[in-house]
């Protein structure tokens, strides 16, 4: 039996042979994501060859096996030192004592945000199972993570001078990532089998170590499959439903063989979103092949499994025509001996309705002991949502409770301010992220201090944002006089607010220019501010990209063009300078289809201030004290409340805002801000952190286990 460890080992020694001795502790340390929320890992990498590190998009295997022999020959007589405490670090990491109380947790997902390098991602529900896995590496929750290995992964953008998004996408190798294929015992491929409608499906196993985590990324590129098959992992989030269908059978039913043929056992399954609904289905086949009835196995299942919500649009939960349901899973629901039309009963709202389309959040409701949603306000909604599931109840004892999302601190935080805390919250006080006595350290932190760190991390963001600029504006073929407008004008000592986030049409983009006249004037004047935008649009939805193409019109005017940044590709390396160097974030989803959001929790962390709509976490993190917020009521007349809310906007914009962040002491120091940071931190900092979420999981749904 093999888990893919040794395979992984091997990769690395034979990159550390290929290297000079003294960056052979580097080479070991690249085949472990750990090094990535290390404070040293990420700038030695980067020191290796500088240019090159950004050119192989931070990948520090492609870093070592592509820089020229002169620069790591150069590397090995400067950086040995610290690429062997790297290496003692991670692997002290490592050996701490595992709270291993019985059989791990299997966390499914569709996708996962590790580091850049790794692109298996879209957006939020991959940076929040990306920031799950690390956590629980840091707090030696056993835990192994499965997900798919895509080839084209998501969509890359390019936005022409009209502001209309254009979609490519590029290959990605295996071979070149952290990553190992998982071999068996006579060192051929580990390869499982799953059947998809009347094809049987070969699928190949990649494992990857996030710290103690191992993540297990399933591949059907392979020759043994027909080309339908091999596309199967081809791209996240796949325009075709049968596709797309295909590639949930395969990370569901197929994610738990994996695990056997590993010889992992989880004692819990983690259904993070509704993609591998069908992993409860598989884990009921194995009963019943061990002689339980089809009735006790369904329950077995449920005993074991876990799911987690993650939007109340209607468009996030995928449906499938029963017919095509039907045809893709009879052979694995014959394997089980349950009927398909009872299966896809399983996955209707009203299971009688023969025209209801069948849900894969349905399903794995129903195939699952607990449920939650990632905030308080979200658990209110689905409970509303999905209460036809439970008809004999009232909304409220409707079984959906909610864990609120959290971050990890370590991954998001900026060098100033993670130089500051570590200063006065003591060494290793992210490992208690979630205990307010942890933050109490921020009361000591002088005013001087704390704002010079969010001055360095905002000119650290306004130097990116400047030359990224003119990258994009000349690939789109601007006039040279906007392409060279806001590197002459975006301004490292103004107030910067940021918008950054998938686009579409509930996230309300267009309130930026809402009243045009007013947005010109608080771009101008003696207190300026101005915008870092960012997001991708769904390739099919022509609305979203309207959106953000009418607010392109707005570029003729200079104002625009010097103070406001739009960067195409958008990605969460970019998230990541945004949210640390961001004054304000800004978020306005029109209630309450905000679920969670985990973007401004990472601008918190870095000291920034929140401008959102009282909707999913902010709900409860806002205390008037901690930053502003619009209100997150009801009402099904969009047009009279989007007038309503960008009247409040702008308000807060030029009556609070501004005169806050612009009203300086003697000192130059703006004091009422510096309040609200401080306050921020205090408050939010342990609240929204992924210690307490983790903490949720372990010590609830994880726990609990139905008699």
């Amino acid at each position: 039996m093999t888990d893919g460890s040794a395979d992984l080992r091997r990769a690395a020694d034979e990159l550390a042979a290929r290297v000079p001795d003294a960056l052979g502790p580097l080479a070991r340390a690249a085949y472990n994501y750990r090094w990535s929320w290390d404070p040293d890992g990420p700038a030695l990498f980067e020191a290796v060859d500088p240019s090159r590190w950004q050119r192989v998009k931070e990948n520090p295997v492609r870093q070592l096996q592509e820089a020229s022999s002169q620069a790591l020959n150069a590397a090995a007589q400067t950086l040995g030192d610290r690429a062997a405490a790297l290496e003692q670090r991670i692997n002290e990491d490592l050996e701490r004592a595992s709270d291993n109380g019985g059989q791990p947790i299997a966390f499914f997902c569709s996708e996962y945000w590790i580091h850049e390098s790794l692109p298996v991602y879209s957006g939020g529900l991959g940076a929040l199972a990306g920031d799950i896995v690390k956590e629980a590496s840091d707090l030696a929750v056993p835990l192994v993570a499965v997900g798919l290995m895509y080839h084209q992964g998501y969509f890359r953008q390019r936005i022409d001078a009209s502001g209309w998004q254009h979609e490519y996408w590029i290959d990605t190798d295996p071979e070149r990532l952290p990553a190992a294929r998982v071999t068996s015992e006579d060192g051929s491929p580990l390869t499982i089998t799953v059947p998809v409608g009347d094809t049987t499906v070969h699928v190949q196993v990649w494992r990857l170590d996030i710290g103690r985590v191992p993540l297990f990324l399933l591949d059907t590129d392979l020759p043994e499959n027909n080309q339908a098959g091999r596309w199967i992992s081809s791209r996240l989030y796949v325009g075709d439903p049968s596709t797309r269908l295909a590639q949930y059978i395969v990370l569901g039913a197929g994610g738990v063989r994996a695990l056997r043929a590993l010889g992992i056992d989880p004692g819990t399954v983690h259904l993070n979103e509704g993609h591998a609904a069908l992993a409860p289905l598989e884990l009921a086949r194995e009963e019943v092949a061990n002689g339980a009835s089809v009735e006790e196995a369904l329950e077995s299942a449920r005993s074991r499994t876990v799911f987690t919500t993650h939007t109340p649009v209607p468009a996030g939960n995928d449906t499938y025509p029963p017919d095509q349901v039907a045809e893709a899973i009879a052979p694995l629901a014959s394997e089980v001996g349950i009927g398909v039309d009872e299966l896809i009963r399983l996955g209707r709202t009203n299971p009688y309705d023969d025209y209801e389309p069948v849900g894969v959040t349905q399903l794995a409701l129903r195939l699952s002991r607990a449920a939650g949603a990632v905030s308080r306000r979200h658990g209110e909604v689905a409970r509303e949502m999905w209460h036809a599931l439970w008809p004999d109840r009232d909304v409220d004892s409707v079984p959906i409770g909610h864990v609120t999302n959290g971050v990890h601190v370590p991954t998001w935080l900026g060098g100033p301010i993670r130089e500051l805390l570590d200063r006065y919250l003591g060494e290793g006080w992210w490992r208690t992220a979630d205990d307010p006595a942890t933050w109490a350290g921020v009361d000591d932190i002088p005013d001087e201090e704390l704002w010079a760190a969010r001055q360095a991390q905002r000119r650290e963001l306004v130097t990116f944002a400047r030359e990224r600029s003119v990258m994009d504006r000349l690939g789109r073929g601007d006039e040279p006089a906007y392409v060279e407008a806001a590197v002459r004008n975006f301004d490292p000592e103004a107030l910067t607010l940021g918008f950054a986030r998938r686009i579409a049409t509930y996230k309300r983009l267009s309130m930026l220019g809402h009243d045009s006249e007013r947005t010109l004037a608080l771009l101008s004047g003696d207190r300026p501010m101005q915008w870092v935008l960012a997001g991708k649009a769904h390739p099919r939805d022509d609305d979203a990209k309207r959106t953000l193409q009418a607010l392109f019109g707005l570029k003729g005017a200079p104002p625009v063009g010097e103070r406001v940044i739009f960067l195409d590709d958008y990605d969460l390396a970019t998230a990541a300078r945004l949210v640390r160097g961001c004054d304000v974030w800004v978020n306005l989803p029109r209630p309450p289809l905000e679920a969670s959001g985990t973007s401004g929790m990472k601008s918190v962390m870095n000291g920034g201030l929140q401008l959102s709509v009282l909707d999913g976490w902010w709900a409860e993190g806002y205390d008037e004290s901690n930053g502003w917020a619009l209100s997150g009521e009801t009402d099904y007349d969009h047009a009279a409340q989007d007038a309503r809310d960008a009247a409040e906007f702008y308000r807060l914009l030029e009556e609070e805002v501004c005169p806050a962040f612009y009203g300086r002491d003697e000192r130059g120091i703006p004091t009422a801000w510096v309040a609200r940071m401080r306050a921020s931190l205090k408050q939010l900092g342990p609240e929204f952190s992924a210690t307490r979420m983790v903490r949720q999981y372990v010590n609830g749904a994880y726990r609990s286990r139905v008699s």
